[in-house]
């Protein structure tokens, strides 16, 4: 690693947390970059936290998270904007770096587009210009919640031990737990066995989370797992991108009947990509079930997604485009309803299987654009898409967008950048120069 592009810093001064434990302080923290400037604020000082937040709790500057922090018993959360989080490494492989804001607790997280709430792999603050960020340097952040989904009010989100602080669910469809605005996700996620377990910790999970929470302009770069991953719950999410999971970018299950607008999926083919036990190709643009069983619930999966962008790889070789296997993927009797749908750069486009999967659409199907190298759609819902909205073939289509391939070099999905994904909040360069 050499040196990373450093732009101007307009003032930089510091607090601490703030809680019966840290000192207190009334000088704002005023960061003020136009993106990440890792090797200036790897020169900051760091507030190291751990345990649990049981009352009402500020972070600024520069945050190491130490294991699991679980904030609980009615505390909030509050991030100011310009922070950093990374996690504190733990050679022992347990999971560090985890965020937790139980059903019992809130976090008030509201970045600007000028100074993005960041949460980013410790080895980029490190001052290290030789260290290499990678994919699980952060545990991840689990948003817990009492709206509806369709398994036990004792179930426990992926990732986390079983216990009353990592049980999601409930009958109140309009819970708060917070909000997440202009925040990023960078190099996050953790499995526990590996090999793709289905017991991971994603970079942003939301279980039983109500439509009473905020999430917009919501940025997941080289997650190890899923970057968004909604168990069910109500809450709504505008202006969400996901850069080069490794898994899926976007997952749905148990529930969730939510909206989320303005929607954004990128591949790198570079990055790690996930693979099933036989060795075949697992990441997605989307993957969505009612349950991991696929039988019918009183409550079923059902979101709505409204005006969504999923890009994968410009040519479908191996190692490029083959490397993926569904730019969306409807199984296990999930149901899916899409309006203003641009997918492109997978060998599948669209596919439905299973007893009870069914894509559907409120706009109207002329709004669906599908691309696949093997096969645009298959699937029940997916003839009602018109046949000149379909396309197969070895190069993806562009479907109207100047140039839309991260690896192709100078992307530009516009005429469909709905939630300014190439502002001053977003980052997808991570590239070290001389």
């Amino acid at each position: 690693m050499r040196k990373l592009i450093l732009t101007t810093i307009a003032a930089l001064s510091l607090t601490a947390c703030k809680d019966d434990h840290l000192p207190d302080s009334s000088a704002p923290f005023d960061i003020k970059p136009v993106s990440a400037e890792y090797i200036t604020v790897s020169s900051l000082p760091v507030t190291a936290v751990s345990g649990q937040i049981t009352s009402n709790t500020t972070w600024s500057g520069v945050i190491e998270m130490d294991g699991i922090i679980t904030v609980k018993n009615g505390a909030t959360l509050t991030i100011l904007p310009g922070t950093y989080i990374k996690a504190k490494p733990n050679v022992t492989g347990a999971a560090t770096g985890v965020l937790v804001i139980t059903k019992t607790g809130r976090i008030n997280a509201a970045g600007t587009e000028s100074q993005p709430i960041i949460f980013t792999s410790y080895k980029l603050l490190d001052g290290n210009e030789d260290t290499t960020a990678v994919p699980g340097d952060l545990g991840g952040i689990i948003l817990l919640g009492d709206a509806p989904t369709n398994v036990p009010f004792t179930t426990s989100i992926e990732g986390l031990y079983l216990s009353s602080d990592s049980y999601f669910g409930g009958s109140n469809p309009g819970h708060n737990a917070g909000i997440m605005k202009y925040v990023r996700i960078e190099f996050a996620g953790y499995d526990y066995t590996g090999g793709n377990s289905g017991n991971e910790i994603n970079a942003l999970s939301l279980g039983g989370v109500g439509y009473g929470t905020t999430l917009d302009h919501i940025q997941v770069s080289y997650s190890k797992d899923d970057s968004f991953e909604f168990f069910g719950g109500t809450v709504n999410a505008s202006n969400l991108v996901s850069f080069a999971a490794e898994d899926d970018h976007f997952d749905f299950d148990n529930g969730y009947t939510g909206t989320v607008t303005c929607a954004f999926s990128m591949a790198d083919y570079n990055s790690r990509h996930a693979v099933n036990l036989g060795g075949s190709p697992d990441s997605n643009g989307i993957e969505l079930d009612n349950n991991s069983t696929g039988m019918a619930t009183a409550l079923m999966t059902n979101p709505v997604i409204n005006n969504l962008t999923i890009i994968g790889a410009k040519n479908g070789a191996a190692g490029q485009g083959l490397a993926y296997e569904n730019g969306i993927h409807i199984r296990r009797n999930g149901r899916l309803t899409l309006n203003n749908t641009v997918v492109t750069g997978y060998p599948a486009g669209i596919r439905v299987e299973g007893t009870g999967s069914v894509l559907s659409s409120h706009s109207g199907y002329n709004s669906i654009q599908v691309h696949g190298f093997e096969t645009s759609v298959t699937g029940a819902g997916t003839s009602a898409i018109p046949a000149a909205n379909l396309l197969k073939g070895y190069t993806a289509s562009l479907w109207g967008m100047k140039q839309p391939f991260f690896n192709e070099g100078g992307w530009n999905i516009s005429p469909r950048n709905c939630g300014d994904f190439q502002g001053l909040w977003t980052k997808y360069d991570f590239a070290i120069l001389e």
